[in-house]
């Protein structure tokens, strides 16, 4: 037996999320199917990935660990999973890994990008992958809210609702607004993330903007720990998985 590790990249305007489904197609089914015939018996092997992405969210950084008995070459891995992968999944390595590595649990941080495009007009080439939201946006106060987030802290109150995690507390190294051509961008990394956080972070720095709540209020709204005390959820598809770091 073997480990190895995957770095895949994907487009999920299609899938249902990185995680299998009993509803819907998601990125590790495929991924499991693609290894099927590299498999003993074709039988697809499990594959984690280090975040579970949820529907509509993108990667361009996931990894992944599987553990294969064949005798393959990590390039005849590689080959064979672009070969059988849909054009908006794709694998940029496979290497050997120590026995037992773990995708999930072996995580020491992730990157996570969202973009906000914030033109009249949103571009339909960026449809599947920016929230649009022409509103007048208070930058420094987002970015002084953003402060506010970084850090360790309980973030239950940005935790999804029906999420079973009871440890909510978790590490965000950075969390910066920056602005682009026509887009905010907001960087998020940290050594673990709850159900929708991000997205959560986000469209509550998005109501800071507005102006529907002050900046300094992120403090108690963490304190609170009550989903109700954040702002939205922001939408899926302006959030990419970037790096995983071990």
């Amino acid at each position: 037996m073997r480990s190895l590790k995957l770095t895949l990249a994907y487009d999920g305007t299609n899938y249902s999320g990185w995680q299998r489904q009993e509803n819907g197609l998601s990125v590790q089914q495929l991924v499991e199917e693609a290894l099927a015939p590299l498999a003993p018996n074709g039988v697809p092997p499990t594959v984690v990935g280090a975040g579970r992405t949820d529907a509509g969210v993108h990667a361009l950084g996931q990894v992944a660990s599987v553990n294969l008995s064949s005798d393959f070459t990590a390039t005849t891995v590689h080959r064979a999973l672009n070969f059988r992968l849909p054009f908006d999944i794709r694998c940029f390595g496979v290497v050997e890994a120590p026995l037992g590595f773990h995708a999930q649990f072996h995580a020491r941080a992730k990157s996570y990008r969202y973009r906000i495009s914030t033109t009249a007009v949103a571009s339909p080439f960026d449809r599947w992958f920016v929230w649009h939201d022409s509103s007048r946006f208070d930058i420094d106060a987002m970015r002084r809210a953003a402060a506010a987030f970084a850090g360790t802290h309980d973030f239950a109150s940005c935790q999804g609702r029906n999420s079973f995690i009871r440890e909510t507390v978790r590490t965000l190294h950075r969390v910066e607004v920056r602005e682009a051509a026509g887009e905010l961008v907001v960087e998020v990394d940290g050594d673990g993330f709850l159900r929708q956080m991000v997205r959560i972070i986000v469209g509550t720095l998005a109501d800071i903007g507005r102006g529907q709540r002050a900046a300094e209020s992120v403090p108690a709204m963490l304190a609170a720990r009550d989903r109700r005390a954040a702002g939205p959820t922001a939408p899926a598809q302006g959030l990419t998985l970037v790096s995983v770091k071990y």
